[in-house]
């Protein structure tokens, strides 16, 4: 049946109740009957596999906000400020497109390296360890989030970057939560808000930390980005501050959500979480399985600098396409019949697109994954009989980072 006979297609809709509870029921509807999708909120969404990872890694389609034709969605005053702040703030390398963004990775990637990364392992497999033992012995009720997925890739990455200890990593912790908000295209003038002054509060300490840091050096990533240099080519302190809030943002707001629903989909496996169990050498295609099957990164931004097409649809210049990782991470023709079934020994698992692609593919990648083994791997070997301890789960009702607030758990 056709649109004009009365059949209308799935569409993108975060507001119809049950999304957060189960999002891929609408993905998986949107990606059959219309993949190359017009959302209700403006932009352009994208289903397939395919289309996915042709959009991530076309060199022709941006990231600068500057390209793209936005409806206005926030009052005067509110956008006034984004645009000021904007200006200001988009020196991270998230947000160029090249060739800034090369020289930005360049530098950054001189001392965030996938080999030193793995000699972090055996202090992430003590931190890990030393949660687990409180777990313990705290009873047998637990919050996986306060407990563990939280914690850890908060220390590790405030360790990383040298932040000091104390109060200061608490307000970062909330600024940086307000900062995430407005990655959702539903976010409203009180979030934008409530990020601008969050960012304004990370910037300022950021920069207190750089100029410290400058006066007296110390062995962290921090002083290593103050350091990096090519062919006398350095990052100016705007960039620093920029790029030290993104790898701090990035280093933990994600990973926290993969242990998350990492651990909630084993839960529901329970003979995956006794396969893995059983064999311990699954820890990393574990992982990269668990990152496919319901990743924390639902979704990804281009924006068109020029027309083109795409699956007969025309796609304007300044149109923002949002790709949706999730929906790619299920689709049938790459993954096979059992797409929406959990596989911990899945052959093609890190395939999925939940790192993005192209010369924007997640940095921090390398250590995700250790923290989502170590973490995940962690909790399987020393409760190996952990329960759910509900049937109402508290997701944070995000549609570009997914994942939940709290995640009660019974630790027989």
């Amino acid at each position: 049946m056709t649109a004009e006979q009365g059949y209308l297609p799935a569409m993108l809709n975060p507001f119809e109740p049950g999304f957060f509870d189960n999002p891929y029921v609408q993905y998986n509807a949107v990606r059959e009957q219309d993949p190359v999708h017009l959302t209700p909120l403006g932009p352009w969404a994208i289903f397939r596999y395919a289309d996915v990872s042709k959009i991530l890694r076309d060199p022709n389609l941006s990231v600068e906000e500057q390209h793209a034709t936005f409806t206005q969605i926030a009052d005067t005053d509110t956008l006034a400020l984004l645009e000021d702040r904007s200006r200001r703030r988009s020196t991270s390398m998230l947000d160029r497109d090249p060739p800034d963004h090369h020289r930005l990775r360049r530098l950054v990637s001189k001392v965030f390296t996938p080999r030193m990364i793995e000699e972090l392992r055996p202090h992430i497999h003590q931190i890990v360890r030393d949660h687990l033992d409180a777990m313990a012995a705290r009873g047998n009720d637990a919050d996986i989030i306060e407990d563990i997925a939280f914690p850890l890739p908060f220390i590790v990455i405030s360790e990383m970057m040298g932040i000091p200890e104390g109060r200061s990593r608490a307000d970062l912790r909330d600024w940086s939560g307000a900062l995430v908000k407005t990655f959702d295209p539903t976010a409203d003038d009180n979030d934008m808000r409530a990020a601008m002054s969050a960012g304004d509060n990370m910037f300022a300490f950021l920069e207190e930390v750089v100029d410290a840091k400058r006066a007296n050096p110390t062995d962290d990533l921090t002083c290593g980005m103050i350091a990096a240099e090519e062919n006398g080519d350095r990052l100016t302190t705007e960039e620093l501050i920029s790029n030290i809030a993104l790898l701090f943002i990035a280093g933990h707001e994600t990973t926290v959500n993969l242990i998350g629903n990492g651990t909630l989909a084993l839960l529901r496996n329970p003979s995956q979480l006794d396969r893995w169990y059983n064999d311990p050498s699954l820890d990393a295609n574990a992982v990269d399985e668990l990152l496919r099957y319901d990743g924390p990164v639902q979704f990804s931004r281009r924006i068109a600098i020029d027309a083109f097409e795409l699956d007969g649809h025309t796609i304007d210049a300044g149109s923002v396409l949002m790709v949706c990782l999730a929906a790619g991470n299920r689709d049938p023709v790459m993954f096979g019949a059992d797409a929406d079934t959990l596989d911990l020994s899945r052959p093609n698992a890190n395939q999925h697109l939940t790192f993005g692609g192209g010369f924007h593919h997640c940095l921090g990648n390398a250590l995700a994954r250790v923290e989502g083994q170590e973490a995940i791997g962690g909790l399987v070997r020393r409760f190996p009989g952990m329960q759910l301890a509900t049937d109402t789960l508290d997701w944070n009702g995000r549609i570009v980072i997914r994942g939940l607030n709290h995640l009660p758990v019974t630790l027989t």
